[in-house]
């Protein structure tokens, strides 16, 4: 998601975090799930980043859709 630089633009815009904050959230286990339900929420709401981002990891967008229901 962070190699395509709009996206990442617009996902930082939207969710609030900067990159310093990303990485802490990211390096706190107690912060992981918090930014990786971010992270899922961004990409659930545009089906062109899902679709990008489960074609990137290989992976079917609905597998990063269970991803996101299993942090809940």
């Amino acid at each position: 998601m962070l190699a395509d630089g709009q996206r990442a633009e617009r996902f930082l815009a939207l969710s609030g975090m900067t990159p310093e904050t990303l990485r802490a959230g990211l390096a706190d286990p107690a912060g992981q799930n918090a930014v990786l339900g971010g992270v899922l929420d961004f990409l659930l709401s545009y089906e062109p980043d899902l679709v990008a981002a489960a074609d990137a990891l290989d992976i079917s967008p609905q597998a990063l859709a269970a991803a996101r229901e299993k942090l809940v």
